[in-house]
C-alpha cells in the first residue's frame, strides 16, 4: 500500500506512448486577466485550444456520497458547524485508532465517536496515521446533487433480489475458490467511478491531440479515451472499466462509458451500467468532476454526484495491493485449516 507524505515504494510511470507525447510543456500559460475578460480567456489551455486539465488531482473531501440522516433536508453547512465537526475529527486522529476510510470518517464524527473501531473489527486495521488529511472546504452535505434529497434512488425489486443472492453466494462459497472474492479484494479491478476519498484517491490526467488519459492511483488503471467521435465498441466486447468515448462541450470534457463487463460491479450494477462523466475547471486548483449513473435494471432512476478534485503538487505512487498476492493464499489456507478442525470435531462426537 502507498503511504502519502510518509513512504512510497516506487514511482509508477504511465505505461503508454500517449503519456510521453503529452508533457507539461504542452501547457499554454494563462494570459493576464483584463478587466471584464471572461473565464474562458483565463484558463490554461493545450495547443489545440482546450482547457488544460493535466496534473495530479485528489479526492480527499470529507463530504459523504449520500446525505446522512442527521442532515436530512439540509444542503449546506455553516462555518460554525464545520468547525465543530473538525474538532471531533481532530480527536479521532489524536486517538490514533483504526483508520477511517471514505465516508467512515464523517459518519464517525456525526455519531460523536472519537475512537471509532475498524469496519472489520474481527481483524482490526492499520491506524489513522496512514490515511491522508481530509479536505473540509466543501460545505455540501452530500456529493449527490440529483435527486435533491442527496440519496441514491431505491434499487428495483429485481436488483434487490439479485444483490441479496450475490452477497449470500459469496458468504456461502467465499473460500472455495479465489475467484469468488470480489475483484477489488483480489486487486484485479476497483471499478468506475472511483469514489472513496482519502485513501489512494489520486488520479493523473494527461492530454494529447485527440486523446485524454486518466490514470487512477488505485490501482494504476489507465483509461485512454479517444476524442475523435468514433463509435463505441461492438456490444459483444466488454471490459472491466467499460468502453469510454469523450468529446468537448465548450470547456467541459464529457466522457460516455458503456460496454462494462458482466463481472464489473459498481454498487450492484454490472454490464448495464451507463456512466457519463463531466469534467471542468472550477478554479485554478479545483476540478469539478460530475458523474451520472444510469442503469434501469438496478436503480429506479438515474442519479448524479459531483466530486471536487484538488490539484496536488505530488506524484502518483505504486499501489502494491497484496504485494505478491500472499493474502489470498493465506486466507484460503486458513479456511482449509478451519474445515479440518471442524471435521475432526464432528468425527470425535460420532
Amino acid at each position: 500500500m502507498t503511504v502519502r507524505h510518509h513512504l512510497a515504494f516506487a514511482l509508477l510511470p504511465i505505461a503508454c506512448g500517449l503519456a510521453a507525447a503529452a508533457t507539461l510543456a504542452a501547457q499554454t500559460p494563462a494570459p493576464a486577466r483584463a478587466p471584464g475578460a471572461s473565464h474562458r480567456q483565463t484558463l490554461a489551455r493545450t495547443p489545440d485550444g482546450h482547457p488544460d486539465f493535466q496534473g495530479v488531482w485528489a479526492n480527499n473531501t470529507v463530504t459523504p456520497l449520500q446525505r446522512p440522516k442527521q442532515w436530512e433536508g439540509k444542503e449546506r453547512l455553516t462555518e460554525a458547524e464545520i468547525a465543530d465537526l473538525q474538532q471531533i475529527a481532530a480527536k479521532i486522529t489524536e486517538n490514533d485508532g483504526d483508520a477511517q476510510f471514505g465516508d467512515g470518517l464523517i459518519l464517525a464524527v456525526l455519531d460523536r465517536k472519537t475512537n471509532p473501531t475498524s469496519y472489520d473489527p474481527g481483524t482490526g486495521n492499520y491506524n489513522q496515521f496512514w490515511v491522508v488529511e481530509r479536505d473540509w472546504h466543501d460545505r455540501r452535505t452530500s456529493l449527490i446533487t440529483d435527486p435533491p434529497d442527496g440519496r441514491i434512488p431505491a434499487m428495483t425489486p429485481e436488483a434487490q433480489k439479485r444483490r441479496a443472492a450475490e452477497i449470500e453466494y459469496r458468504k456461502a462459497h467465499a473460500f472455495e475458490d479465489p475467484e469468488i472474492f470480489p475483484a477489488g479484494e483480489r486487486c484485479v479491478n476497483f471499478g468506475l467511478p472511483r469514489l472513496q476519498a482519502g485513501y489512494n484517491s489520486y488520479l493523473q490526467i494527461v492530454q494529447a491531440p485527440g486523446y485524454v488519459t486518466i490514470m487512477n492511483e488505485m490501482a494504476h488503471d489507465a483509461r485512454i479515451i479517444p476524442l475523435d467521435g468514433r463509435p463505441h465498441l461492438d456490444g459483444g466486447l466488454r471490459t472491466w472499466n467499460g468502453d469510454s468515448r469523450g468529446h468537448w462541450e465548450g470547456d467541459t470534457l464529457v466522457i460516455d462509458t458503456t460496454n462494462f463487463s458482466t463481472k464489473s460491479d459498481f454498487m450492484g450494477s454490472h454490464e448495464n451500467l451507463h456512466l457519463i462523466e463531466r469534467i471542468s475547471r472550477a478554479d485554478a486548483d479545483t476540478l469539478t468532476y460530475e458523474f451520472t449513473i444510469n442503469d434501469p435494471t438496478t436503480w429506479t432512476a438515474p442519479w448524479t454526484a459531483m466530486v471536487p478534485m484538488k490539484l496536488k503538487n505530488e506524484m502518483i505512487f505504486e499501489y502494491a495491493c497484496h504485494e505478491g498476492n500472499d493474502a489470498i493464499p493465506d486466507m484460503l489456507r486458513g479456511h482449509r485449516y478451519e474445515e479440518r478442525e471442524a471435521a475432526t470435531k464432528t468425527r470425535s462426537k460420532q
